[in-house]
């Protein structure tokens, strides 16, 4: 059976954990569209399970707001006004920023070295995208670890976790890599506000949001 990217499977009891994991990743990251059927039998084949582990997630995720089930229509994926990838980006936008802030007094000269040096090695990454994409997610999670705070890196990391490869920027890498030198530039001088609003703006920055979508707070 396949694994959601990144996950171990031994950080769930069971089938149906990973199954949920599966189903949640397809959804957030949009590969599952919006009111599309979620038929038990296509799921368990693709994911080379039983029904019942399917049953049980779907179940599970209706009650996470990602499912609707209907006694007509069957399970199907729920529908959001922006849409579902437009939501994560959104949420991610409030979510990362406030890591950004809880870090910022834990971050040390030597978090400092290293971001630094994960940012420059972008650099030599730019047209390379699966070489970029990890160090990118390193340099992000540097500052978020440090936040200490373990229920938002762990929401952080779900949102994450629907993105196998990491956000997909409709800006050159070469941008990206500047704004990151803005948002470390920030935290090293103690401007925690500034690095945060850097933070969202580079998050809103990365999507295909609506300009009116990508202005709400």
């Amino acid at each position: 059976m396949t694994q959601p990217v990144g996950v171990s499977a031994m950080f769930y009891a069971s089938k149906s954990d990973i199954v949920c994991a599966m189903i949640r990743e397809l959804i957030i990251s949009g590969e599952l569209c919006e009111s599309e059927p979620l038929r038990q039998r296509d799921l368990a084949a693709r994911f080379g399970v039983s029904q019942t582990p399917v049953r049980e997630a779907l179940r599970r995720l209706e009650s996470e707001g990602l499912v609707v089930n209907d006694p007509h229509r069957g399970a199907t994926v729920a529908v959001s006004r922006n849409g579902i990838v437009n939501d994560n980006a959104l949420i991610r936008a409030a979510l990362e920023p406030l890591a950004v802030q809880l870090a910022a007094p834990a971050l040390t000269e030597k978090d400092f070295a290293r971001l630094a040096a994960l940012n420059n090695q972008m650099s030599d990454h730019t047209t390379d995208y699966s070489e970029y994409g990890p160090l990118n997610r390193a340099f992000h999670f540097a500052i978020y670890e440090a936040a200490t705070s373990p229920v938002l890196l762990s929401m952080i990391r779900l949102l994450w976790q629907a993105m196998p490869t990491g956000p997909q920027v409709i800006r050159p890498l070469t941008e990206s890599i500047d704004q990151h030198r803005a948002i470390l530039a920030s935290l090293v001088a103690g401007d925690t506000a500034k690095a945060a609003e850097l933070t969202r703006a580079h998050i809103i920055g990365s999507e295909h949001l609506p300009q009116e979508i990508g202005r709400h707070r």
